[in-house]
């Protein structure tokens, strides 16, 4: 559960949790949140990450997911013992949270969205998420998708996208040469595509609503009735396209730990935390210390304008931080 645990000076602690197990989490100084599973819904990600920046600095969250995690949230959804009505709603919120995986706008302003608030000005966007900060690519996909809804139409709606992707790249395996595919029309259609670009395309067909895994057939991919339209040509289809990142965003407003008065006002932190057997972040946050080192005060009236220090703080803690202010300069 437990990683790297680390200490004032400067270690890290890295904190595993399973959907069972929770995580209760006190800390407010928590910088990076990472989700290595797809949530089951916005409400159950939105408490997550909420996890992480309770200090006011910045904090990332992060979630990697693919077509099996799909598969396998809307098998337990299938196989629960829940009323009909249960498992439409589970339904419903597992699609707005791939929607919100899947957009190409601002995430911020989506999932405000979804519980009927509004961020800033009616179309403003957050600036601040992945897509504000890189606006993902996108493309036609409309023959990409005709071409893979026919492939699971052609081979009988039953295969999953590894089998089907080669399928439409033109790979003659033992499987594909066994259920006579590579003898389909639609067998090596898709060789214009790369093998990363199909599982794209699939996972988002799956995601749009335009296929749907059937846990009868070990999730197999089925046809739903929206795929009618796009196989007529009736209706376009644009999807988002995955390029690498040219460069790692730098974290704005990191308190810069190198700043020596900073370090000095962390260790007078940590030696108030032991003698109460409090944590550090309960004495003051990283984010009222560096505020502290960067205005450096004189006296009370002074101190008593930053953020984090309260009347019962500058009673108590106001003359000895003034004292190693005066003695760091």
């Amino acid at each position: 559960r437990f990683q790297n645990e680390g200490d004032e000076k400067g270690g890290g602690i890295v904190i595993v949790a399973t959907i069972a197990f929770g995580m209760g989490i006190d800390k407010p100084d928590v910088r990076f949140v990472a989700h290595l599973d797809l949530p089951k819904s916005i409400e159950g990600y939105y408490q997550e990450t909420g996890r992480a920046g309770r200090d006011g600095l910045p904090a990332d969250a992060w979630m990697a997911y693919g077509l099996g995690d799909v598969v396998q949230l809307r098998r337990m959804i299938e196989q629960s013992e829940g009323s009909e009505d249960f498992r439409r709603l589970a339904f419903a919120k597992l699609d707005a949270l791939l929607g919100l995986c899947e957009t190409a706008g601002c995430r911020r302003v989506r999932l405000l969205g979804y519980f009927g608030e509004q961020y800033g000005k009616p179309g403003q966007p957050c600036r601040n998420c992945d897509n504000c900060l890189e606006p993902p690519q996108t493309w036609d996909a409309t023959d990409a998708a005709r071409k893979a809804l026919s492939c699971i139409y052609r081979t009988g709606q039953r295969f999953g996208a590894v089998h089907l992707i080669d399928v439409l790249l033109g790979r003659a395996t033992d499987r594909v040469q066994q259920w006579d595919h590579d003898k389909l029309a639609v067998f090596g259609v898709g060789a214009d595509l790369d093998e990363a670009t199909w599982r794209g395309v699939f996972r988002q067909l799956v995601a749009l609503g335009y296929a749907s895994p059937d846990h009868d057939a070990f999730g197999g991919l089925r046809l739903t009735a929206a795929a009618r339209p796009v196989l007529k040509g009736e209706e376009r289809v644009e999807m988002r396209r995955q390029v690498a990142s040219a460069k790692k965003k730098k974290s704005k407003g990191k308190v810069e730990s190198t700043n020596p008065l900073f370090e000095r006002l962390k260790a007078w932190r940590s030696e108030q935390a032991r003698a109460q057997s409090v944590p550090p972040y309960v004495v003051f946050h990283d984010a009222t210390l560096s505020a502290i080192a960067a205005a450096q005060p004189r006296d009370l009236d002074a101190l008593s304008g930053i953020a984090g220090i309260g009347a019962k703080k500058l009673e108590r803690y106001g003359p000895a931080l003034l004292a190693l202010l005066r003695e760091a300069a």
